[in-house]
């Protein structure tokens, strides 16, 4: 059976919720239910918001981050059960963003994965090198130990419930985004680590996005590889026209 494509708009820290309502109603206008899965990554100010805007449209909405404990004395945090009650289809967890600037590490992505699942909610975890990684050969060993550790102790069953978002950091946000070929290779990879450690089946179902400066541009040379099953977007997903022409690659 095929994977379902997967294209995913990651807002980051952008927009207000009026600024949110008013993508929903320009991006209403621009999108018709297709082939693709289609969420939208939202900080937690706009998601409920989004959720009643996107409602019957196919657009899912998802979170950008979740705490690994259901509940506790954890100031600023958002539980899995609460991003439930708003109905969240999804969360990324674990981008570089968060791994460089709020001290996330592949222990507590493992422990975010499990939360999620618990909650029934789907997790995007995000896996990728540096450059000088890269530049010294060493990007499969390095990807290949996130996704071991990040993924410690998860059922092979559950991977059908999960994306993995391969983003290399020096693509994310900069303009440079990696080859197709060398975003292939990556996702190739990933996928071949997912049936060493998890089996097969495994391996085929689990869903393998491309993230770093994915544009309307590169989207159809990107998202027409065997090995990649979408997109993760960030600046181009702002804007409704850049991502109706993402998700219509």
């Amino acid at each position: 059976m095929a994977r379902k494509k997967f294209i995913a708009g990651n807002w980051k820290m952008y927009k207000t919720v009026a600024e949110a309502l008013s993508f929903a109603e320009a991006f209403k206008a621009l999108y018709v239910s297709g082939p693709h899965d289609v969420a939208i990554l939202a900080p937690y100010t706009q998601l409920a918001a989004l959720k009643d805007a996107f409602a019957g449209t196919g657009v899912l909405v998802g979170a950008q981050n979740l705490h690994f404990e259901a509940e506790g004395a954890y100031t600023g945090e958002v539980s899995a059960p609460m991003l439930k009650e708003l109905g969240m289809d999804y969360v990324i967890i674990g981008h570089s963003e968060r791994r460089q600037y709020f001290a996330e590490t592949d222990e507590t992505v493992n422990k975010k994965i499990f939360a999620a699942l618990s909650a029934d909610i789907l997790p995007i975890v995000c896996v990728g090198e540096s450059l000088p990684t890269r530049e010294a050969g060493e990007a499969s060993q390095f990807v290949g130990a996130q996704v071991a550790a990040g993924f410690a102790g998860v059922g092979a069953e559950d991977f059908e419930r999960i994306t993995i978002a391969y983003e290399p950091i020096w693509a994310i946000g900069t303009g440079l985004a990696a080859t197709a070929e060398q975003a292939e290779d990556m996702c190739a990879f990933i996928r071949g680590k997912v049936a060493e450690l998890f089996g097969d089946a495994a391996a085929e179902a689990v869903r393998i996005q491309y993230g770093g400066s994915v544009k309307p541009g590169n989207a159809t040379e990107i998202l027409t590889k065997p090995d990649i099953d979408g997109a993760l977007v960030g600046g181009a997903s702002l804007v409704p026209a850049d991502f109706k022409a993402i998700i219509d690659f």
